[in-house]
């Protein structure tokens, strides 16, 4: 390990909607920096998030795996069992590790495997950092902070959709304060010539939709654009869904004046539009910053979210029911190593969040992780063009989107909706066509073949991407990540990479696979 190995900053945002960035032509919101990364990196158009809320889409992210694999499909939970970290594969190669910011991850796994880690949204297993709530005290500014609420509302602030401008200014607030503390941890890795891999988790643009002011002050609401689907008869939408969006219009959410639907939606797009904005400031110092130390030709940086928000398509205000729209399941993912990659490339290939990790290894040059499920999809931030996998899929325990060419289906089992559609109900959208999905064509006879291609895409995907705890015949291909344990073969989580399944040739082992 040289002081030559290239360095990783991976910045995640919560809850950044893909279409709402400037090089994406969004009518108002201003994203200068992201831009700028995109114009000199590789931006991925059609990255789809592995599930559609905050802790297992980042237990994937950091993984490599897939949702069915490692379990998560809720907030928090215990500490994942022998599944390694990217940031931990990175430390045993020799990297310095940092967690910075809102990392909302099982109890103690990222914490283990890092040598700085800050949670600054109270998301870890032992809440606040204790740095950053110090921080906030001795400037009289603990009452103020107002990611997840909207203090002088009492209860009813918890994680409301409003939107004001905040109260903390953007240096004071999380992203701020975590980019501060990401520039010390490389400035004194690149001081000590040690290779560095931070992640940066920024809480913004998730609700409460409160910017710091300059960023407030950007837009108008007056003058904003709402999306294109705002306001559609939701014909065969799913019955959640039509229930979420007639809920967001009839009961009684709004906190601030006027009280009406048309106000406090134009209020969230307003908060939302500067929380971008906020994020993308925070991008842009953290940019600046590797330029002006002359770090940047060194540096691999990827910006990306958990997943999207509404941010008022379908008359939804937030990110739920999230299995049920391309605005969720589709997130920004923009790579960028001046140099390295193929500056201005606009990738239009499926890629996936658990992509992140083993394409990371590969343009590091350490050892895949044989744990991770994702691909390594290097050669396509270098220029290169071709499918690396066929299907983009996004998880919930009990329904799944599937995303293949301009499609995306969404499937349900029966019961789901057994009292509405005793029959069976779906989603199909036609994206070429349909970009803002108002037209479900799953009942469409004329897409009937359609529908079954990708149930039958989906069945095969979740058989050849599990991950048995052991498969006969037990003597499978050893490595030093998979030694073997009674007679089998295992990884670190303890269960069998997929593709030695695929190593299977003796017939009659087809016996029992």
């Amino acid at each position: 390990m040289t002081n030559q190995q290239p360095n990783v900053l991976f910045i995640l945002s919560d809850q950044h909607n893909a279409k709402v960035l400037g090089h994406q032509g969004h009518p108002d919101v201003r994203t200068p920096n992201l831009d700028r990364m995109a114009a000199g990196g590789v931006r991925c158009d059609n990255a789809i998030t592995q599930n559609p809320i905050c802790t297992p889409s980042r237990v994937s992210w950091l993984s490599g795996q897939y949702c069915h694999n490692h379990g998560y499909y809720g907030l928090s939970g215990p500490i994942p069992k022998g599944l390694p970290t990217v940031l931990g594969h990175f430390r045993k190669g020799g990297y310095r590790t940092a967690a910075i910011g809102k990392i909302h991850c099982p109890e103690n796994w990222v914490e283990n495997d890092s040598d700085l880690f800050h949670e600054t949204a109270g998301c870890s297993i032992g809440g606040r950092s204790s740095e950053y709530a110090a921080y906030l005290a001795e400037k009289g500014l603990t009452d103020l902070e107002d990611h997840l609420a909207l203090r002088e509302f009492g209860d009813n602030g918890i994680q409301t959709v409003e939107g004001r401008p905040s109260a903390v200014s953007y240096q004071d607030g999380q992203e701020g304060w975590s980019v501060r503390q990401a520039m010390a941890f490389m400035g004194q890795c690149a001081q000590e010539a040690v290779p560095f891999f931070a992640h940066v988790s920024l809480p913004k643009p998730h609700q409460c939709y409160t910017p710091a002011q300059p960023f407030w002050d950007l837009y108008d609401e007056s003058r904003l654009t709402l999306p294109s689907n705002a306001d559609y008869e939701m014909k065969d939408k799913a019955p959640h869904m039509r229930r979420s969006a007639e809920g967001w219009r009839t009961r009684e959410w709004q906190l601030i004046e006027p009280k009406t639907f048309a106000a406090g939606r134009l209020r969230k797009l307003h908060g939302y539009l500067g929380s971008v904005s906020h994020v993308d400031h925070a991008v842009g110092e953290l940019l600046d910053w590797l330029e002006s130390n002359h770090l940047s030709d060194n540096t691999i940086v990827i910006y990306s979210s958990d997943h999207g928000d509404y941010a008022c398509e379908h008359g939804i205000m937030e990110k739920a029911p999230g299995i049920c729209a391309d605005a969720i399941t589709r997130i920004p993912m923009i790579w960028h190593w001046p140099g390295r990659f193929k500056a201005g490339h606009v990738a239009k290939e499926i890629v996936e969040t658990v992509d992140l990790a083993n394409t990371l290894c590969a343009l590091t040059g350490l050892e895949a992780m044989e744990t991770a499920d994702g691909k390594d999809i290097s050669q396509m931030l270098k220029g290169a063009s071709g499918d690396v996998r066929r299907l983009g899929v996004t998880e919930f325990a009990w329904s799944k989107s599937v995303r293949k060419g301009q499609y995306r289906l969404v499937y349900y089992p029966p019961e789901m909706f057994a009292d509405e559609y005793p029959e069976g109900f779906g989603e199909l959208y036609d994206l070429a066509h349909d970009p803002w999905e108002m037209r479900n064509l799953f009942f469409v006879p004329e897409y009937a073949d359609v529908v079954g291609e990708l149930q039958r895409e989906l069945m095969n995907w979740l058989i050849t991407t599990t991950r048995p705890a052991t498969i006969y015949p037990p003597a499978m291909p050893t490595s030093a990540q998979s030694p073997i344990q009674y007679q089998n073969a295992v990884n670190a989580d303890g269960k069998v990479h997929p593709d030695r399944v695929r190593t299977v040739k003796d017939q009659n082992y087809r016996n029992y696979i």
